[in-house]
């Protein structure tokens, strides 16, 4: 998770029902969009190891205890970690594998690109939706994070 939305889920006064909060525009709570964002870079490595990268897995409702901001920081935490040490112990030759998906066969090199972005992509909309909500973000996303990758146009 971005650093400046990690202030926004830990220490900054979050009511948890703002966590239900969908905006117009997507029909995905703010809740759940924390959960699929981190669930997107855990599915990298998942799918890394398993050789394939089910649809199901970023199909996935946030669990029941990820009630608060803490909670959801805390999940964050777990997947960076696995994250990590998966890139830690990674071979240059993981990223030429093939790894099949949904969206049809990937080397793990685009497969990482993929997730890259469709991560990113969401930090910006849980950016905007922290925005919606009422909080002021201590600093903008910095634009240089999102330099080279191939985002949508739209932030919807």
């Amino acid at each position: 998770m971005h650093e400046l939305l990690k202030v926004h889920l830990t220490r900054r006064k979050v009511e948890p029902g703002a966590l239900d909060y969908k905006p117009p525009e997507r029909d995905r709570t703010v809740r759940d969009l924390a959960f699929h964002l981190f669930r997107v870079g855990l599915a990298y490595v998942d799918g890394m190891d398993m050789g394939a990268l089910p649809e199901a897995w970023l199909r996935e409702p946030a669990p029941p205890d990820l009630v608060d901001g803490p909670a959801i920081a805390r999940y964050g935490a777990l997947v960076r970690g696995r994250v990590s040490g998966w890139f830690e112990g990674a071979a240059p030759r993981e990223y030429a594998r093939v790894i099949g998906g949904y969206y049809g066969p990937r080397s793990g090199q685009a497969l990482l690109e993929w997730t890259t972005w469709h991560a990113a992509h969401h930090l910006r909309q849980l950016h905007a939706m922290t925005v919606d909500l009422g909080l002021t973000p201590p600093a903008p996303l910095p634009a240089s994070d999102f330099e080279g990758l191939p985002m949508p146009a739209t932030l919807w």
